[in-house]
């Protein structure tokens, strides 16, 4: 039995290439075992409020000395660990916005991103606390960043999983969708390959 826990962000929703292949990834990663489940977190069509004060405070605050609004915003996200610790695999799909991840994903890392709960501070430096999952990345993009001129303005894919290893998810494997805007003969290939690399990455997981 695994615990799949299945984030999707893009804003194109259903038209998206990165939510598409991220449920793909899922269904098939739970079809393995008997009794998987996937929880979804769809980020597009229930987006999260972006951090502000309450929050950043609140979360310093022992529980009896916060006000109602802090209450709420800090447990909004330890709602949101709560789900991701209970996870032994975690996939996310992304669609890269500006050369990065979009602000709704952003939102979701700005939450389960948390000081002395997801990541402590040790000796030398961090260490995450959430060891031992298996992470899974569907990045999707309108152009090819995975190599080419445009390599090094990929702020998505490094980025994520520099997030991801940050509170302890060291063991990423990606799936790319590239050159999405490059024309219909780019698009097909590209869904593809995708879906190859989809079907590789779970006869991999066994």
């Amino acid at each position: 039995m695994s615990r799949i826990l299945l984030i999707t962000s893009s804003p194109r929703s259903t038209d998206s290439l990165s939510t598409r292949f991220a449920h793909d990834l899922a269904r098939q990663l739970a079809a393995r075992n008997a009794n998987s489940t996937v929880t979804l977190r769809d980020l597009s069509t229930d987006p999260l409020p972006h951090i502000d004060d309450a929050y950043i405070i609140g979360r310093m605050l022992p529980p009896e000395a916060r006000n109602a609004e802090q209450a709420q915003a800090v447990e909004l996200a330890q709602a949101l660990v709560d789900e991701l610790r209970a996870a032994d695999i975690v996939v996310i799909g992304s669609a890269m916005t500006n050369f990065g991840p979009s602000t709704q994903l952003r939102a979701w890392f700005d939450r389960v991103i948390w000081p002395q709960v997801t990541f402590r501070y040790v000796e030398g430096g961090v260490a995450g606390t959430l060891e031992g999952k298996q992470g899974y990345l569907v990045t999707a993009s309108g152009g090819i960043f995975s190599e080419g001129p445009y390599a090094p303005f990929d702020y998505q894919s490094g980025y994520l999983k520099h997030l991801l290893g940050f509170i302890g998810i060291t063991d990423i494997r990606e799936v790319r969708v590239e050159g999405t805007v490059l024309g219909a003969e780019a698009v097909q290939a590209a869904i593809a390959k995708a879906g190859q690399n989809v079907q590789a990455l779970v006869e991999q997981a066994g």
